[in-house]
């Protein structure tokens, strides 16, 4: 089995071949790279003095299918909507009935002799929601968006796949992830949202008082109001940065020079895949951009010392210790399940055995040993999973991962703190870009934007193709234009679509399910023009409102600006810092301008 797949390019994409040994390290076959690479790249290996790893090789692997016209020959076709059931059999191999809902119309069975039938069946699933049959194990209900959506409050409360807590004291409200967090939590919040709305108006609106939406303005905080943006200005996009672009910006000794313009042609055009593996190290704060290569040789060798001292001490873990540690078992039993369905359609980690995979396991595993407090929450496969993409080595792909779910941590704690406030914040920006359009989500009770949840989650990762997510993240790890931009990106999709969900008068759940469809049908590249063109709007607003001009970081630099004359991206970014503004989470200021309440992001 083998999806059709646009997403990816097939000649850059590589099929790992098996090795009899553990990998940390993937490589190209050596025969596809110049032998100095090759040498260098031995003599830079240090992993290989840990004897629980080796390297694997790649080699490109042809089509089972010789012809079109093999293909035409077994096809055919019907809606998902026409689906009833699905039967899942095990007769050696796993065969697959699909059952329509007009009988008479029999289908062939699906025989996967070599393996897919659980991506098959997760593929389905982004279509529709299957449910075991009350009466068969085998056999999967299959029914519509609609139908799921439409579940009352009391089934939720049932639902083993969503759990709600209420906590007297101050009704918080958390989620807790045991199968799919995207799919659970949208269709839990859609399920309880009126049940709740009220009660997560006051929770949210505790966070920042003078945001809150549709309630009665409170003394002494700014309120926004309809204000005129002016004209949205033109922006337009570059070429991606090329290697010889990077090596003009690094001196003989391996620093980067001229970093704010290096930034802003990354943010321009992103970077061509060949020069990621090393940027993203620079991006994410692994690599300093001042440190030269003998530092970074350096640095190197002493995470790869750090990363397999942690590793150790989960793999010398014995099952009679691990039958007492009960979290380090529901961390290991989360990560095998999430493990084996993550981007399981692109080749990098396809097949049975695929060594990608014990990559990402031992990865989020040694994760564990990293940030115990926190361990593996379902969704951080998906962050890991483009980086070891690019990165093509364990220790790297770890320290990576680390710098990345320093600014995600919040997404994933128990409270979910960090999404509440950044669903305030995209709702507060909403409300400034298009009121109208606001106030008809508002209407339909999806002011709080629950239908976003996802793509804050994971950063669009289930919303864009596998090479677009590569894009949009190294765009957004520029930290431009301004803090908090994968907002605006948010804002630039709904701006695109507000007409459609306006003139068809979309319910609350047509606006799920609408936004839900939008998944794979996105150009990255027009987002971000429009993202970008937006940001530029609101910064040229006179009047902008306090709180919006502290999400977006454009209060620190007008503070910036005005003590010290600096205004670049660089020592913008080093105030917030300094002022304690970390990755837009909202907390209350204690100073006080003209009578009104200020907020700091």
């Amino acid at each position: 089995y083998r999806p059709l797949e646009d997403a990816v390019d097939p000649s850059n994409m590589l099929c790992a071949g098996k090795d009899s040994s553990s990998v940390v390290e993937w490589a190209q076959c050596p025969g596809d790279r110049p032998q100095s690479q090759q040498l260098l790249e031995a003599q830079l290996s240090y992993e290989t003095e840990w004897d629980m790893v080796n390297a694997v090789s790649f080699r490109k692997r042809r089509s089972s299918l010789n012809s079109s016209h093999e293909r035409s020959r077994w096809a055919f076709a019907f809606s998902v909507s026409d689906l009833r059931s699905v039967t899942v059999r095990e007769e050696g191999w796993t065969f697959i009935i699909l059952q329509l809902k007009d009988s008479s119309t029999p289908l062939p069975h699906l025989h996967f002799h070599q393996g897919g039938s659980r991506a098959f069946l997760d593929s389905l699933r982004r279509f529709a929601l299957l449910t075991e049959s009350p009466s068969d194990h085998t056999c999967l209900l299959v029914s519509t968006p609609n139908k799921a959506l439409s579940q009352s409050f009391e089934n939720l409360l049932d639902d083993n796949n969503f759990g709600l807590q209420c906590c007297p004291d101050s009704f918080l409200w958390c989620i807790k992830f045991k199968r799919d967090p995207y799919v659970t939590t949208l269709g839990g919040l859609s399920k309880v949202t009126n049940y709740l709305f009220d009660e997560v108006a006051d929770l949210l609106g505790e966070v920042i008082p003078g945001l809150e939406i549709n309630q009665q303005e409170e003394p002494g905080f700014e309120v926004i109001t309809r204000i005129d943006l002016g004209v949205r200005p033109e922006v337009s996009r570059k070429s991606p940065l090329t290697a010889d672009d990077w090596a003009r910006h690094q001196d003989a000794d391996g620093r980067m020079k001229d970093v704010p313009d290096l930034k802003h042609a990354v943010f321009k055009g992103g970077l061509c895949h060949a020069l990621r593996k090393e940027a993203w190290k620079f991006l994410l704060g692994y690599y300093p951009w001042e440190s030269t290569h003998e530092e970074r040789k350096t640095l190197q060798r002493e995470k790869t010392d750090e990363y397999f001292r942690m590793k150790l001490q989960w793999k010398s873990v014995s099952e009679e210790q691990e039958r007492r540690n009960s979290r380090l078992r529901d961390y290991r039993s989360l990560i095998e399940k999430d493990v084996n369905r993550t981007d399981r359609t692109n080749r990098f980690y396809e097949g049975i055995d695929n060594p990608g995979l014990v990559l990402l396991h031992d990865i989020l595993m040694t994760y564990c040993m990293y940030d115990f407090d926190l361990g593996y929450v379902q969704g951080m496969s998906d962050l890991l999973s483009p980086i070891l993409y690019v990165m093509e080595n364990e220790v790297d792909a770890f320290w990576c991962f680390v710098a990345f779910m320093d600014q995600m941590h919040e997404n994933f704690e128990e409270q979910m703190q960090g999404m509440k406030t950044q669903l305030i914040q995209l709702s507060s920006l909403l409300r400034l870009l298009d009121l109208a359009f606001w106030n008809y989500l508002e209407s339909q009770d999806s002011g709080y934007l629950y239908f976003c949840f996802r793509w804050l989650l994971i950063r669009f990762k289930r919303e864009l193709s596998f090479v677009d997510v590569l894009r949009l993240w190294e765009v957004m790890w520029t930290g431009l234009p301004c803090e908090n931009f994968h907002l605006l990106v948010c804002c630039a999709i709904l701006d695109s679509e507000k007409q459609k969900i306006m003139e068809e008068n979309y319910g609350f759940n047509e606006i799920l399910k609408h936004i839900n469809e939008l998944s794979m049908k996105l150009d990255i590249e027009e987002i971000l023009q429009k993202a970008e063109g937006i940001c530029l709007q609101i910064r040229s607003c006179k009047d902008l409102p306090r709180p919006v001009a502290t999400i977006l970081g454009f209060d620190v630099e007008s503070r910036c600006a005005d003590s010290t004359g600096c205004g670049s991206a660089l020592a913008s970014g080093a105030a917030r810092r300094e002022g304690g503004i970390s990755n837009g989470h909202l907390r209350e200021s204690s100073c006080k301008q003209s009578g009104r309440g200020a907020f700091v992001s």
